[in-house]
């Protein structure tokens, strides 16, 4: 990738769900590498925007991406305001939890129709910035449960997976223009997602962690930034970010 200069040239990276998790952590990161990050949200709108000031040259931008409307209008605004996006982060996700027999059509929707706009997204960063740009690293944050499956996510895991194999397809249509396009696997990574599940749903998880701890959100954010700047070598993979629970 380019090197920082002035802000005007200085590469710029979009981060999908950036307001919270995951997400944050992605764009400080790729912020400390010198980009400027367009913090995407859908709901999280103070602790983007929150985010985004204290981000040298960043700014916070709104979109359902399971709106198409929505998301040709955030690319139009990364046109007007910066021209360019070198790097695009896919963080952004749903989950609704609920065993198959039980799950809403509504709830199905609701989870699956971010993995669309995640498609319709990259299409369009992809025909309007890389293509011309002849350079782009793209970054999807998938999840072990996509390799593994999980009880009571049959919608969530079919997306994930989906992503990965999303990612190595990318790879081979942009092979030698010089974009790149890999994912990211998180396991137990410590979010607010996280927090919210059951002590010894908690425990029985991390006693499969070969590391026995979960993982932080700058751990996985860690390897998003050597995918966006350094992995020049390095295409159509899935890394995996997990302690060990899953080694790919």
């Amino acid at each position: 990738m380019s090197s920082p200069g002035p802000a005007e040239a200085r590469p710029v990276a979009l981060v999908t769900g950036a307001g919270t998790g995951i997400g944050s952590a992605c764009a400080r990161g790729l912020a400390a590498e010198g980009f400027r990050v367009a913090v995407h949200y859908r709901s999280s709108a103070a602790r983007a925007r929150e985010l985004a000031d204290g981000l040298e040259g960043a700014f916070a931008l709104q979109a359902d991406l399971a709106v198409p409307e929505q998301v040709e209008a955030l690319v139009a605004q990364l046109k007007e305001r910066v021209g360019r996006v070198d790097v695009l982060v896919n963080n952004a996700g749903a989950n609704v939890n609920a065993p198959l027999a039980s799950m809403k059509l509504d709830d199905y929707d609701q989870v699956t129709a971010l993995m669309r706009g995640t498609w319709y997204l990259t299409k369009l960063v992809v025909r309007r910035f890389m293509l011309r740009q002849k350079q782009g690293r793209i970054v999807n944050i998938s999840s072990v449960v996509g390799h593994t499956g999980n009880p009571g996510q049959s919608a969530y895991t079919m997306v994930k997976a989906g992503l990965d194999a999303f990612t190595k397809s990318l790879a081979g249509e942009l092979a030698g223009r010089q974009i790149l396009v890999n994912s990211v696997a998180p396991g137990f990574i410590w979010t607010e997602m996280t927090a919210g599940v059951p002590v010894e749903v908690r425990d029985a998880v991390l006693a499969r962690v070969p590391l026995g701890r979960m993982g932080d959100p700058e751990e996985v954010a860690d390897a998003v930034r050597w995918l966006a700047t350094r992995a020049s070598y390095v295409n159509g993979s899935v890394i995996h970010v997990n302690g060990g629970l899953y080694g790919g």
